[in-house]
């Protein structure tokens, strides 16, 4: 059954009467020509007939409410096994153009899906032709791609080869823009070029012999992602050495660890930069974490504020004159970057990325994002994490240009920013979109030249989704989700398939996966990945690998190996797929266990801008609890208890209404300014949650 839809309906979207009759006439023109009862292709032609509507008025554009009333009518009578539907399908000029269509026709195969089976079917093959079409550069070229004889838990890649990664990264014209960029303290444009960026990254290998660090050493990168810090990141690996990722926003306690772990012998930082309006002084926090040796860049938009330890250097002393360097070839298995989880209740996961990761970081940009040298990519994250190092690979190695802001991207300024530079794939994290749809801070802008999104970091919602699509004028989201023990994606979207918002379409090209519930296949339950793949890690600075993905494990359903990855995935009709969050993210209570994210969906409300739900044992009874933590759209209700008895209320009622009257029960909702954060969108997992909860009840 269709939902109401009527001039009332419009009138309440904040729409004159008038108006909304007119609207109304024209929608009801649209929707009389398809039946209530139609086919789910039908659906779709609805769907796009009323967008087109929406689009086409520029006084309805900007209101969302109405294209979310008119998704749903459109797919009011969608049947479960049609799937959701689809808010974008790609057009046959799409298809044609896409690299996923240049690879079909290569291996004469007629479908998308045939693509995927032959990609896991022949997996030594498909990596062989990424490598070709990538181009990637070795110095000694390997006997073949796979040996056959590895264990699929630490396969080897490239046997015989010699390369460095970094090299690959700049085949393309030197002339070529390489990066633009921008900053809140400095918003005009600047651009490096891709001879620029090499020269830069050439000097910093040479500043790395002469500050004394060894030919295999290890040098961090503890500042926001500049042009600078991507220069300083090839560098790095051009020298044959490795690259230690530290987020920029990270606390002292947290650096003295990540440098610890990694024995990392050289620290880069900068002295200070501005974000959301305030200064963020960084070198005085590598101090304060007794941090190695620095190399300390200027600071941004002002003058320096510190004195230098003994034996730290200024950017430009360090940097010295010599612009070329011959790139140190090493072998594949050989450590490029130390990347970090998140953590939870021990110390995070050091995971290494050797010099074959970044080809599956490339192949997911050439492939699932189609990539094109025409193309400005941006991604809000740092060389902290892992999309800092994807961003740079995807990027460069496909001949494509990075677009990069520091400061806040929740302000209008960066949304600007991605006008201004021509940014054609904006990636964002769900948490992002969920402030720009409550603040309209984006609404307005040109981004007709955005082609296409991507979503990471945390499970999305659909209204989410189709707001971000509508800010573009409905251009995909390629949902991605993998890890940094992945460099890439285990599932993800294409161009080549419709779009629903907030649904994955397909496991990543050359992997696969499959879903079990208490050991057997289901449609809803916790994925497990089947190897061998590039770019799936095979070793832990400081845990044991195997037991940390491997151990305990059984065998597939057609007596596979299996790797834990730890995420919940539901099989939906049409193809799709959604993400539910993390396994351990599972709440039980009253006996009855669902996800964290089922229930956050539940409780969406018009007071708050977000939420996350966990389970806690309150009075050590051994009985889990449900707390809320809820962020309030007003800052100024922060101190509210009347708000906060309301939210229970309303939250109980939404449980009861849309899940089950079992889970209803919610003990506690607590007000706080954000969530907390374990990385840019991400939030504490389950047990980190519980632990900040009793910390705030004055409990260890």
């Amino acid at each position: 059954m269709r939902p109401a839809f009527g001039p009332k309906e419009m009138e309440a979207l904040g729409i004159p009467s008038a108006e909304a009759q007119r609207i109304f006439a024209r929608f009801e023109e649209i929707i009389e020509r398809h039946p209530s009862g139609a086919s789910p292709g039908e659906q779709v032609r609805l769907w796009i007939e009323l967008r087109d509507a929406i689009l086409g008025d520029p006084a309805l554009r900007g209101r969302f409410g109405l294209h979310r009333l008119a998704y749903r009518v459109a797919y009011a009578n969608r049947r479960p096994r049609d799937g959701p539907g689809p808010a974008w399908t790609p057009s046959d000029e799409d298809i044609r153009r896409s690299n996923l269509a240049g690879m079909m026709r290569d291996r004469h195969l007629a479908t998308y899906a045939d693509l995927h089976r032959w990609s896991v079917e022949n997996r030594e093959e498909f990596w062989s032709d990424v490598v070709r079409r990538l181009g990637i550069v070795f110095r000694t070229k390997p006997t073949r791609v796979l040996d056959p004889d590895s264990d699929p838990r630490r396969p080897r890649w490239f046997p015989g080869a010699r390369l460095n990664i970094a090299e690959s990264c700049f085949h393309a014209d030197p002339g070529k823009v390489a990066i633009v960029s921008a900053s809140e303290a400095s918003p005009r444009l600047r651009r490096m070029t891709l001879g620029e960026l090499r020269g830069l990254a050439a000097r910093v290998a040479h500043g790395l012999d002469r500050f004394g660090v060894p030919k295999d050493g290890r040098a961090a990168l503890y500042l926001p992602m500049t042009a600078e810090s991507v220069a300083i990141y090839l560098g790095i690996v051009l020298s044959g050495r490795c690259a230690i990722g530290i987020a920029d926003a990270s606390a002292p306690l947290d650096v003295e660890k990540r440098v610890r772990i990694s024995g990392a012998q050289a620290v880069f930082t900068i002295d200070a930069y501005v974000r959301d309006g305030k200064e963020q002084r960084i070198y005085a926090k590598a101090v304060a974490a007794g941090a190695p040796r620095a190399i300390v860049l200027p600071p941004d938009g002002g003058a320096p504020s510190h004195v230098l330890r003994d034996g730290d250097l200024e950017w430009e002393e360090f940097l010295g004159d010599e612009d070329t360097f011959d790139a140190v070839p090493r072998e594949p298995g050989d450590p490029t970057n130390i990347l970090f989880s998140s953590g939870t209740t021990k110390d995070p996961k050091a995971i290494v990325w050797t010099h074959t990761t970044p080809i599956k970081a490339a192949a997911d940009g050439y492939l699932h994002h189609d990539v094109h040298p025409d193309d400005v990519l941006t991604w809000p994250t740092s060389f902290g994490w892992m999309m800092g190092p994807w961003l740079t690979y995807a990027s460069l190695v496909n001949g494509a240009t990075i677009a990069l802001y520091v400061g806040a991207p929740n302000r209008r300024g960066f949304g600007e920013f991605v006008a201004r530079s021509g940014v054609t794939m904006l990636g964002v994290v769900p948490k992002l979109v969920r402030t720009w749809l409550s603040d309209g801070s984006m609404e307005g802008l040109d981004w007709s030249r955005i082609r296409r999104f991507s979503s990471t970091g945390e499970a999305s919602t659909p209204d989410e989704m189709l707001y971000l699509m509508s800010l573009a004028g409905y251009k995909p989201i390629l949902e991605y989700c993998g890890g940094t023990e992945i460099g890439g994606g285990y599932i993800t979207g294409t161009v080549v398939q419709p779009c629903a918002p907030s649904t994955f379409t397909t496991p990543a090209l050359g992997l696969d996966f499959t879903i079990l519930d208490d050991g057997r296949p289901a449609d809803l339950g916790e994925v497990f990945l089947l190897p061998p793949s590039i770019g799936l890690s095979t070793d832990l600075v400081n845990y044991d690998h195997d037991a940390e993905y491997f151990e305990g494990l059984p065998r597939g359903p057609h007596g596979e190996l299996l790797r834990r990855h730890g995420d919940q995935i539901e099989r939906l009709g049409g193809g799709f797929f959604r993400h539910h969050g993390r396994i351990d993210d599972m709440i039980n209570i009253n006996g009855v266990k669902t996800s964290a994210e089922e229930i956050r969906q539940s409780i969406l409300h018009e007071l708050v801008y977000d939420s996350k739900p966990f389970a806690v044992d309150v009075d050590g009874s051994g009985q889990h609890r449900l707390v809320v933590y809820a962020v309030p759209k007003d800052p100024s209700e922060m101190e509210s208890g009347g708000l906060a008895a309301h939210l229970r209320t309303e939250f109980q009622k939404a449980i009861k209404e849309r899940l089950n009257p079992l889970l209803a029960h919610v003990h506690e909702v607590v007000l706080v300014p954000d969530l907390p954060q374990a990385g840019p969108g991400k939030t504490l997992t389950m047990a980190e949650l519980r632990r900040d909860y009793l910390a705030r009840q004055g409990r260890t």
